[in-house]
């Protein structure tokens, strides 16, 4: 029977957590590199057994792990330290002599055709790509090297490559979202760049109009529709139909359009889940009820999603990555929390149920649909 396996990177540590097809009873795996920050765990979409983990220490650095046994045991991979497997400095180096500093491995994102192939957005802002498993790494610099990088300013969270959406339908055009900058498409593999934030208006901005320096919280697209593209923004929800060349608004009814996350149903292009949290300085659910808001219509039309999910006194956040979809049908939908649950939905969020609680702060969900 097919299952799923839902990757959960949190403040201190990893945790992988199985389900048959029914999604039902859960097995909890972890932590794994407990202690460590873990920013962001993925599976290769053709490999169920490829996984790659992200993890760093404020003490130790950053490392990437990878595991080729669905999660059962992991190695160090990657040029990105001073000694082979031994955890140093926030280096990655790039055929020179020179080694590139950076905070943190905000992202990782597989090809969708081969297991060894992997992208990886950083902080601060760069974007970096391995086509051997991770063993070597190269910067595509022609992000960093666009006209507007030197005006890049941080947001709150920092100036991070925290989205990168690869287009199904065209190998060579790459999306990247950037906190506090925008979002940009290439269309050459990485060797170009565009900003794409015509239509997105940001008030903190001396020119609120500005071309970058809107700091968008989440990208997401539906594979079967890559020329459309839905937003979280620091404030706004918004929607592309044409590759992100322009944005409009689509926040609709919702009871805030602040928030983090942004998905897209697994089946149905037009439905798109968000989490709306109070404000940008309260960073919880509005009246203390969490609720997942689901649009049927691709935007402006929102409905509220609270059915098992806590409905008084909850102020957890879910931050950027915290929200993921399985392929089944109907799909199922997953978030973590700031207060360390897991919520699942089998039902595309009809009704909720925790998959596990009291781990700490969740900071990351994927799924992996396994054969």
């Amino acid at each position: 029977m097919r299952g799923v396996r839902v990757l959960v990177g949190t403040r201190k540590g990893a945790f992988v957590l199985t389900s048959d097809a029914r999604r039902q009873r859960w097995a909890i795996d972890g932590p794994h590199f407990a202690g460590w920050e873990v920013y962001h765990l993925k599976g290769s979409p053709v490999d169920p057994d490829r996984l790659y983990a992200s993890q760093s220490s404020g003490w130790f650095g950053q490392m990437i792990q990878r595991s080729n046994d669905g999660g059962k045991t992991w190695e160090p991979v990657g040029n990105q330290f001073p000694y082979e497997g031994i955890p140093g400095t926030h280096q990655w180096y790039d055929g020179t002599q020179h080694p590139w500093e950076f905070k943190r491995v905000w992202h990782l994102e597989p090809s969708r055709t081969d297991p060894d192939h992997v992208f990886a957005g950083v902080e601060d802002a760069a974007l970096f790509r391995t086509e051997d498993g991770g063993r070597t790494w190269q910067e595509l610099s022609g992000l960093r090297g666009t006209e507007s990088g030197p005006r890049w300013q941080p947001g709150a969270g920092g100036l991070a490559v925290h989205t990168i959406i690869l287009d199904p339908s065209d190998p060579e055009r790459i999306f990247v979202a950037i906190s506090a900058a925008g979002v940009f498409r290439t269309d050459d593999g990485g060797t170009t760049w565009r900003p794409m934030n015509r239509g997105l208006r940001s008030q903190f901005l001396p020119d609120p109009d500005a071309e970058v320096g809107h700091c968008v919280h989440r990208i997401a697209m539906h594979p079967s529709r890559p020329s459309v593209l839905f937003m979280q923004k620091h404030w706004d929800v918004m929607r592309s139909d044409d590759a992100g060349e322009s944005w409009r608004e689509v926040s609709g009814n919702l009871p805030t359009d602040f928030g983090f996350a942004i998905n897209v149903h697994a089946h149905e292009p037009e439905t798109i889940y968000v989490v709306p949290i109070k404000s940008d300085s309260e960073h919880f659910p509005l009246d203390g009820r969490l609720r997942v808001y689901r649009s049927r219509t691709g935007g402006n039309e929102w409905e509220a999603l609270g059915d098992g999910l806590p409905q008084r006194d909850c102020y957890v956040n879910v931050l950027r990555g915290a929200m993921s979809i399985d392929s089944f049908d109907p799909c199922g939908v997953y978030f973590g929390t700031t207060g360390g649950q897991v919520y699942a939905s089998p039902s595309a969020g009809d009704s909720w149920a925790p998959i596990v609680r009291d781990l700490p702060a969740v900071l990351s969900v994927e799924v992996q649909t396994l054969p």
